[in-house]
């Protein structure tokens, strides 16, 4: 049941604009572990910078 809750409640962020530092946390560990991470912080920055304008007119690619 927690399981379920916590993907329910990362959907609902997700829907609504909150980026998942802790998904984000996993990837770089698994994906990237010689680079380092954003602080919390930063990394909502950066994700709102990337969602609402600035780099790349908005776009990740």
């Amino acid at each position: 049941m927690n399981r379920l809750f916590c993907l329910i409640r990362q959907t609902a962020h997700l829907m609504v604009g909150i980026p998942d530092y802790d998904a984000y946390l996993r990837h770089m560990a698994d994906r990237h572990p010689e680079q380092p991470v954003m602080d919390r912080t930063a990394f909502f920055r950066d994700r709102q910078e990337a969602r609402y304008g600035g780099r790349n007119s908005g776009r990740c690619c």
